[in-house]
């Protein structure tokens, strides 16, 4: 039983081709937009359990979180906003965006939102690192449902990925550039930094690792 757990978790080094990925970033179906909508709500509910606990963000919501506050915004609409901004960039880098870029704004800041309403923020150190180890769960099992889509990337990783393209940086130096650069400012702002952070960054690479080769074996034939 133990090495079939093994086996079933083992991580997948490249994105899978599943039964619904589709041809292109506009091929649409029923099905396959079902799933689209599943991965990014699970997505946007794991990002507001780390909000909700209280020790530390993920990067992007630090930077949200800072914005909501100087706004006095909610956390969805600044979610949405900085998403909308950093779609704007990809205008000069040339990228195009697709169906699953739109729905990725859309749906992940109205999850967070909804996530920070119903989950209750904690001061109880183990149910907060509870809450970091099910959000992070949850963004890398939410990120394997969106991306074997295949209906564009998200706002933020087709940015990385055209700046990759066009200034021919690593790929891995430009993504900590811009993580670096989007923390340190939502800390300038008032979000909160701290341990779940941390965590979110050791482990969500390995979240959406094993996420994407769970979905792999699941689907195979």
């Amino acid at each position: 039983m133990l090495i079939w757990l093994q086996r079933f978790l083992r991580p997948h080094r490249t994105v899978p081709v599943t039964p619904w990925t589709a041809k292109s970033r506009w091929d649409l179906s029923l099905n396959r937009s079902a799933i689209l909508f599943f991965g990014l709500f699970i997505f946007g509910l794991g990002d507001s359990l780390l909000i909700q606990s209280q020790i530390g963000n993920a990067p992007w919501s630090v930077l949200a979180q800072g914005v909501s506050e100087r706004l006095e915004i909610t956390l969805g609409w600044s979610t949405f906003f900085i998403s909308s901004l950093v779609l704007l960039l990809w205008i000069p880098l040339r990228e195009r965006p697709g169906f699953g870029t739109l729905s990725n704004i859309v749906v992940i800041a109205f999850a967070i939102q909804l996530g920070i309403t119903i989950f209750p923020s904690t001061d109880r150190f183990f149910i907060s690192l509870l809450y970091c180890f099910l959000g992070i769960a949850l963004v890398g099992i939410g990120s394997a449902f969106y991306i074997t889509c295949g209906l564009g990337s998200g706002p933020r990783d087709g940015l990385m990925t055209a700046l990759h393209s066009r200034t021919g940086f690593r790929i891995g130096r430009v993504r900590l550039t811009i993580e670096a650069f989007v923390l340190i400012l939502g800390s300038i702002l008032g979000g909160t930094v701290g341990l779940g952070t941390l965590l979110f960054a050791l482990f969500i690479g390995q979240a959406i690792a094993v996420s994407l080769g769970v979905v792999a074996r699941a689907t195979s034939q």
